[in-house]
């Protein structure tokens, strides 16, 4: 099941937003060119976005066709939309432009699996990454490394073909897997980083902590359930 929230594209809006980034007036045929390819940029890694959600929605019903334990709690997915791309180019001090976006930002797409237990991550990871069109672009496991702060996740970016009207083109994906516990957390932290809130210093050690601690009772959890698998646990 995909969480999903969509924003309907608007070019009028498009122009004035890039036109603010760009300081240049976008009534010129170069200059609405230019929104075009921002539009079609869009279009592609929905695509591709939805090439990977399907791939993951056949999964996770397989699981629960086939088997007693389906790894996968829940998906969410979104395509970054301009304004985001904009404010990512800007601060990156990068040309403001479809194509530059193409070449340095890999999140453009993105999925993020939330998982029951922690060996399902790299089970959900194994069974997409073993199918013949996907190919593994760029991987940072930190689960087995976390964030300084206490993050923990799988990132996997990869690349699916895109069968489009003038071509095959490999687009990436950037798929997150994380527990429901790494989940929660990770929200929290995020709302504490990125929103206008005063005093959040004293936190920080606080979510260490409670990081350590999530992954500390998901470590029992996760034993218990392979306990039952296993049919250890009986009447």
């Amino acid at each position: 099941m995909f969480v999903e929230k969509t924003v309907p594209l608007n070019i009028e809006n498009l122009k004035k937003e890039i036109a603010a980034y760009t300081n240049q007036n976008l009534d010129s045929s170069d200059s609405l060119e230019k929104v075009l390819q921002f539009v079609e940029l869009e279009h592609i890694y929905s695509a591709a976005l939805e090439e990977i959600s399907t791939k993951l929605r056949i999964l996770d019903e397989d699981f629960q066709l086939k088997t007693e334990h389906n790894p996968i709690h829940h998906m969410e997915r979104r395509v970054k939309k301009v304004p985001s791309l904009l404010k990512k180019l800007q601060r990156k001090g990068l040309a403001i432009s479809a194509q530059t976006a193409k070449e340095t930002i890999y999140d453009i797409a993105g999925i993020r699996v939330v998982c029951n237990y922690l060996d399902d991550i790299y089970t959900v990871e194994k069974l997409l990454l073993q199918q013949s069109d996907i190919k593994l672009l760029k991987r940072k496991d930190y689960i087995q490394k976390p964030k300084e702060n206490g993050y923990k996740s799988l990132h996997i970016v990869v690349t699916v073909p895109l069968f489009l009207t003038d071509g095959v083109v490999e687009t990436p994906v950037e798929i997150q897997l994380r527990t429901i516990g790494m989940d929660m957390w990770a929200s929290l932290e995020h709302k504490l980083h990125y929103k206008s809130y005063k005093n959040t210093d004293s936190y920080h050690n606080i979510l260490k902590e409670c990081a350590d601690e999530i992954a500390a009772v998901e470590g029992k959890m996760q034993q218990i359930h392979m306990d039952i698998q296993d049919n250890k646990i009986l009447d």
